[in-house]
């Protein structure tokens, strides 16, 4: 778990190494932006469905400075390289790796005719890469945040997870959903947030009295790489179940498969190839799943919730096909405990993290059990933690 302490280190050593980098080149402004971990919802945001998403206290940093040009030198201290690019003209670059990220957050910005100054930033984060935290998102909002406070400029607060979707969808090509980058956006403190991905319509659901209960990560070790292809092959499979299943339906005016639900799909589902029906029905009933795990929040039924959890986790890896052994194994792992109420995996699949909702005062005991069971059957020595749901990105006074 952050502390204030280690938070106040983290930013000092950025400053220090801004310096040394790029010397003392006037005020340097520091900006966080959290990871996320999913609740319930997970494929439904690109199908214009329901997400229960809250922001984590892991985080990325930016220290940055103006320049005089239309130049952006971006530094990581997670990576080794730095990047310089002239955003007149900005494209996508294989050899920027990482930095893609960030520079297609300012390419979002300057698509939509907010022109931007040149820039020396350099980023740290504490978000394990490709561990399904959101690591992306983060550093997209982090860099849209940045370059809208180093322009003087501000937007409406919705346009930020927007432009940064269009970013990642324009820019990167992964034809993601909205949901990290709005939590990452909206996030608060001791909240999950119950989103449409659909109409945008969003609040706030209170979530997590250490008191009483425990969110733990569990990350597999097992990097995502965003599976680029096999995501963008899951929206196409969707995007194939919509036109059959308007067809069937007689309704040409259905927006996405959120906008169908559960009789009308199994009234249909036969006329469906197999595969493009287990993608649609994973879609169709995991939006019921978070509006019962809403409720179930709303009234403190933890019981409920975790058996919502371990529902989504078994949809995800028989009908979205989105698991993998390791992932499975964790969840496996967590659920051996008396004190955890359900675990599923987290974020887009393929490798990454799974959570686990737990008693508060069992939860180093999970912990310790899990990490065992985990090692045990996959020979590989996870990482795990409490997390605190925390507030999203912002600038810091320091």
């Amino acid at each position: 778990m952050a502390t204030a302490d280690s938070l106040q280190a983290r930013i000092d050593a950025l400053k220090q190494e801004h310096r040394r980098l790029f010397g003392d080149a006037g005020t340097i402004q520091v900006f966080n932006a959290p990871g996320r971990i999913n609740i319930i919802g997970e494929h439904t945001d690109y199908n214009g469905g329901y997400v229960l998403p809250a922001a984590i206290d892991i985080s990325i940093l930016a220290a940055a400075t103006l320049r005089n040009d239309r130049q952006l030198h971006l530094k990581s201290q997670n990576f080794p390289d730095k990047v310089a690019a002239l955003l007149d003209g900005l494209t996508f670059s294989e050899q920027r790796s990482w930095a893609n990220f960030p520079l297609s957050a300012a390419w979002a910005l300057e698509k939509h005719g907010i022109r931007l100054p040149g820039a020396d930033i350099v980023f740290q984060g504490d978000i394990p890469l490709g561990s399904g935290l959101s690591s992306s998102a983060a550093i997209e909002v982090l860099m849209m945040k940045t370059m809208l406070a180093l322009a003087g400029r501000t937007i409406d607060k919705t346009l930020i997870p927007v432009y940064c979707r269009e970013g990642e969808n324009g820019f990167i090509g992964v034809k993601s959903g909205i949901m990290d980058q709005f939590i990452i956006t909206f996030g608060r403190e001791n909240n999950a947030l119950f989103l449409n991905c659909e109409t945008l319509e969003h609040r706030l659901i209170p979530f997590c009295n250490a008191d009483t209960a425990a969110v733990i990560v569990g990350n597999t070790k097992v990097k995502r790489e965003l599976a680029k292809s096999a995501y963008n092959q899951r929206v196409e499979e969707c995007a194939e179940g919509l036109r059959i299943l308007r067809s069937r339906i007689g309704r040409n005016d259905i927006p996405s498969l959120s906008g169908i639900d559960r009789e009308e799909f199994d009234r249909c589902r036969s006329s469906l190839p197999d595969l493009i029906a287990r993608r649609c029905e994973h879609v169709i009933y995991e939006n019921e799943r978070v509006i019962k795990a809403v409720d179930a929040l709303e009234k403190g039924d933890l019981k409920t919730l975790g058996k919502l959890l371990v529902a989504s986790h078994t949809s995800l890896k028989e009908l979205y096909e989105v698991s993998c052994r390791e992932l499975d194994c964790m969840v496996e792992a967590f659920l051996q405990s008396g004190d955890v109420y359900g675990a599923r995996m987290t974020g887009a699949g393929f490798g990454g993290s799974a959570i686990a909702l737990a008693k508060a005062d069992g939860a180093a005991d999970v912990i310790k059990n899990a990490q065992k069971v985990y090692e045990e059957r996959t020979g590989i020595n996870g990482e795990f933690y409490i997390c605190r749901i925390a507030d999203g990105a912002r600038e810091l006074s320091v």
